[in-house]
């Protein structure tokens, strides 16, 4: 989500460049609010409360995406090696030792200084290992950790207990934050600031719609993890909401001039799990050299299921905000996460499913074993697992990778011929 921008094929180079300034911006700013005391708060992507926490006056760090920009920099493993110097394990969440170890050398990053949090707000939504990774920086900063419990998602829509239980948490937050901040909840404010993050949702809706499209005028997986920054980071301001304008303008441009991810589009992928950030140009080039595009990813959700109707209201404050916050991706039970790629593979006409499994991640990991066989089985849908890591790149195996990739998209090349024949035949 924050890469310097290159200029290459897949590329939409107006809304890129806008991206990458974005992340500039915003590395810079938490550098001048370190400078000024402006109160920092850290929260998670998933199911979070930024535009309640925005609205009294706090800068937010979200250091699960701090992470995957130190990985996508190749600067993550002295950080993880320190952490695993202080003595956690090889199967801690690589995204929780990132940042346990650059705490420990004054949070310097390729972006910036990343300043300590004055506020933990725990957004527990499906991983528990949030709760334990924000103890730890707790005790080390000596600051308040506010827990908001968000329940499991079992059934597709929310239910009301659910929602009540939810409201009254963020009632009690709020109070908290008056006390803390003695300022009152501006109710007008809040409702702007949500104002802005569903026009952002709804045009980060549209940009991953475009993948129905034949051919995809997008990349729902590589590429639409650096248009995720605006979305997951910047949510309720006035730049996020204007930023989408300009993205769904370049996919329209990239249609009438039939620029497309890539120049023939042969395989349409749906893709599950976290990418590799260390290997992320590697892991794309294995899609592009056999003509495959995703067309839908999961990954993309991480930070609210917008598409599937879970999007801020400004006319219903604290009942969308609880709404939303059990929209995360990984806040789903397993059977609704399977109907989800199920319908993206129907919705976007796929031909098959890859999921990359993450060494340290059990939330996004557990059950894509099942999953595979349950496509592969029930569903008929060619799926293939690989395994690495999204912040180690001890894990990831070019080579051994690579041969699986292309052993796959070699039979689904054979597949798609034997259906040819076998349809002229008949």
């Amino acid at each position: 989500m924050g890469e310097t921008a290159t200029t290459e094929p897949g590329f939409l180079t107006t809304a890129r460049e806008r991206q990458r300034q974005m992340v500039e911006e915003y590395y810079a700013g938490l550098a001048d609010a370190g400078g000024a005391k402006k109160p920092i708060a850290y929260m998670f992507v998933g199911g979070n409360l930024t535009e309640i926490v925005r609205s009294f006056g706090y800068e937010v760090v979200f250091p699960e995406i701090v992470a995957l920009n130190c990985a996508i920099k190749h600067a993550s493993l002295p950080n993880i090696l320190n952490a695993e110097s202080q003595g956690y394990g090889l199967d801690v969440c690589g995204y929780v030792k990132n940042d346990l170890g650059l705490q420990e050398i004054g949070g310097q990053t390729p972006f910036g200084r990343v300043p300590p949090p004055d506020l933990l707000v725990c957004s527990f939504s499906g991983c528990y290992i949030y709760v334990k990774w924000w103890e730890a920086l707790a005790e080390k900063y000596g600051c308040p950790l506010v827990m908001f419990d968000v329940p499991y998602m079992r059934d597709a829509l929310p239910q009301p207990e659910d929602i009540q239980y939810l409201v009254a948490q963020l009632h009690e937050f709020v109070a908290l934050l008056e006390k803390t901040t003695g300022r009152s909840l501006d109710l007008a404010e809040l409702r702007r600031t949500l104002a802005n993050s569903r026009q952002a949702e709804q045009g980060w809706v549209d940009y991953l719609a475009s993948g129905r499209r034949h051919p995809s005028p997008i990349e729902a997986y590589f590429e639409a993890v650096f248009y995720m920054f605006p979305i997951n980071v910047l949510r309720g301001t006035k730049a996020a909401a204007e930023f989408y304008a300009t993205v769904n303008a370049e996919v329209d441009e990239r249609v009438r001039t039939g620029r497309y991810p890539v120049p023939e589009e042969k395989f349409r992928l749906v893709v599950e799990g976290v990418p590799p950030y260390p290997s992320y140009r590697t892991f794309w080039d294995f899609f592009r050299k056999w003509g495959a595009v995703s067309v839908a990813a999961t990954y993309p959700k991480v930070g609210g299921l917008f598409d599937r109707g879970f999007l801020h209201d400004p006319a219903r404050p604290m009942e969308s905000i609880a709404e939303y916050s059990l929209g995360a991706y990984v806040n789903q039970s397993w059977p609704l996460r399977r109907k989800i790629i199920e319908d993206y593979v129907r919705e976007f006409g796929a031909d098959a499913v890859l999921i990359h499994g993450i060494k340290s991640c059990r939330s996004f990991t557990a059950g894509q074993g099942d999953l595979r066989d349950w496509l592969i089985h029930d569903l008929g849908v060619p799926t293939l697992y690989i395994e690495s890591d999204h912040e180690d790149p001890r894990y990831f195996a070019p080579a051994q990778i690579k041969n699986r990739m292309d052993a796959f998209f070699e039979s689904l090349q054979q597949r798609r011929g034997a259906s040819a024949i076998a349809t002229v035949t008949a």
